[in-house]
């Protein structure tokens, strides 16, 4: 190769064109370099995320007899909803169960929720007045798995005119076998 520009040049022209040559190696090799560091990480994520994929699917596999009894179950013991009055008689349930732990229940309301593959739902909505642990103790009993029942809201406070008592707005909720299950 010819390098007769390079005879041409003075001195400084060539230290400049060395320096200037010099920066665009280097950043030739700082733009591969992180390209090159880009693809191993983004690389390393996905084996990552695949390695938790796998992890999260031995799981299901090591688990399937235990779904598959849970599935059984649901079959078995979920209930079907009849009518829409379903959520009436989940009301009157929350009352007898209130009352039997001196629970004061204010503004009742039913109606039905949604709807999806896995199950329907009814709810009843009402306000509450007790001491703490009846209020506990009522929930506990209320939500045993038997009963389908849910609580899709529990916003508690303290009384303002008592700080003996707790003031609650729940919705309870039941839940029913979807109506495509036979």
């Amino acid at each position: 190769m010819n390098f007769a520009f390079l005879e041409r040049m003075n001195r400084r022209e060539r230290m400049l064109a060395t320096l200037v040559g010099g920066v665009v190696f280097l950043l030739l090799n700082l733009f591969i370099c992180s390209a090159l560091f880009g693809g191993i990480k983004s690389a390393q994520a996905a084996v990552a995320e695949r390695q938790s994929k796998r992890t999260e699917q031995m799981l299901f596999i090591r688990d399937a007899d235990m779904w598959t009894k849970r599935d059984q179950w649901l079959r078995q013991h979920q209930p079907v909803l009849k009518n829409p009055a379903e959520a009436s008689a989940l009301l009157d349930q929350m009352k007898q169960s209130a009352s039997k732990y001196n629970i004061l229940i204010e503004n009742p309301s039913i109606g039905s929720g949604e709807t999806t593959p896995a199950h329907q739902t009814v709810f009843a909505s009402f306000e509450t007045k007790s001491p703490w642990p009846p209020l506990v103790q009522c929930l506990y009993d209320v939500q045993q798995p038997e009963s389908f029942i849910v609580f899709d809201s529990v916003p508690l406070a303290v009384d303002t005119t008592d700080p003996t008592m707790m003031r609650g707005k729940l919705k309870a909720a039941r839940w029913f076998a979807p109506a495509n299950r036979k």
